[in-house]
């Protein structure tokens, strides 16, 4: 007796050469189906997470939340578009092109004012380069129409650091039993919260909270939650959001200094401009303890200061990188550092030459005519 393997094998290449184009072709099919699903993974693979849940929400409130993604490739990503299986959600994308190591957002806004009760959404987003794939994101949410805020959300627009603001919104909640808040809650430790005693009638609970920006909160985006606790036991935690920036008083341009390849013991000068809403005085500059960068300063108050900084190479090659400290009169800490970054390189300077004094210009001195030809700082 033949094994079966055998009998299997005879049958393709002997007498039914239908049967054996038939399975070629389911083998194909089958592959084929399932290459699709593996070239998605590239895609997804640069999400960090592709579900959120608001929880639940007021109506009215602003709510949304982004998906983050990052291109981890050398290839180039392009979104063609994200769209949405529900109205409940309107996606959009931050930025569609994205170079290696970029990252964009697919910013998820539940609509709030026109639906109400638990919803859901998936959020579809299609790429064609560097291949065609699509990503689903899953939302949900569920929205109480009985709570409501006056305004929709906190915002504390832009602050100037050191400053003290402070924002209010009605809370209400509209039913025939007394709805307390029994708490509100921050992860930010910068922000004070007081709740006025509730106003308890027949059909509503109202409340007035206050948020104090405290003076301390350091320069940045001001972007979170406050939580208000409840003794509702189907909506025990309920999201408000809050959003604003803190301004520093002081600029400072640029940021990073880049001065590009320097001689070994060749000078480079460029400028650091530094700006207030009112005048100041610079009362020191500070640059690592070798020396290489000197920067001198004015003792006059002004809104705008021009720095030179000056780097000096070594005779040692490489990259140097150092912070800029600039003190002002305006108080500790309200200027931004400043990262200063050469690259020394090449050959030695020649050391300099003796002037003749018969060569040099009558009635110019030997140092003067030197530094005449100075380049100037860029």
């Amino acid at each position: 007796m033949r094994a079966p393997g055998r009998l299997f094998a005879l049958s393709l290449s002997g007498r039914r050469p239908h049967l054996r184009a038939l399975l070629v072709g389911l083998v194909g099919s089958c592959l084929a189906g399932a290459a699709p699903a593996s070239a998605q993974d590239w895609a997804k693979q640069m999400f960090s997470e592709t579900s959120h849940s608001f929880g639940t929400v007021a109506k009215g409130a602003k709510t949304e939340y982004r998906f983050t993604f990052r291109n981890k490739f050398k290839e180039d990503v392009h979104v063609v578009g994200v769209r949405t299986s529900c109205g409940c959600t309107t996606p959009s994308v931050t930025k569609k092109d994205l170079k290696t190591h970029e990252t964009s957002e697919v910013v998820a806004v539940f609509n709030t004012k026109t639906f109400v009760g638990q919803h859901g959404a998936t959020l579809t987003v299609t790429f064609d380069k560097p291949f065609r794939a699509e990503v689903q994101l899953r939302v949900t949410g569920n929205i109480r129409g009985e709570v409501t805020f006056e305004p929709p959300f906190i915002d504390l627009g832009n602050v100037d650091i050191g400053k003290e603001v402070e924002r209010k919104v009605r809370v209400t909640h509209l039913g025939g039993t007394q709805w307390v808040i029994k708490d509100v809650r921050s992860l930010n430790s910068n922000y004070a919260v007081t709740l006025s005693q509730p106003l308890h009638t027949g059909t509503q609970s109202v409340y007035d909270l206050t948020l104090r920006l405290k003076p301390e909160t350091p320069a940045g985006d001001l972007k979170g939650q406050l939580l208000l606790v409840t003794n509702d036991p189907r909506a025990e935690q309920i999201p408000m959001d809050v959003e604003g920036r803190v301004v520093a008083e002081v600029t400072v341009s640029p940021q990073l200094l880049a001065l590009g390849t320097v001689s070994p013991g060749k000078s480079v000068t460029k400028n650091v401009v530094v700006r207030a809403n009112r005048p100041f005085k610079v009362t020191g500059v500070e640059c690592g303890a070798d020396g290489c960068i000197t920067c001198p300063v004015k003792d006059a108050a002004a809104p705008v200061h021009i720095l030179p900084v000056t780097f000096q190479a070594g005779d040692a090659a490489g990259k140097v990188e150092r912070q800029l400290r600039i003190s002002t009169d305006l108080g500790a800490g309200v200027v931004p550092a400043v990262t200063v970054q050469a690259t020394v390189e090449g050959q030695p300077a020649e050391p300099a030459a003796k002037a003749d004094p018969q060569t040099s210009a009558p009635g110019l001195p030997v140092s003067t005519q030197a530094a005449a030809l100075t380049l100037p700082a860029e």
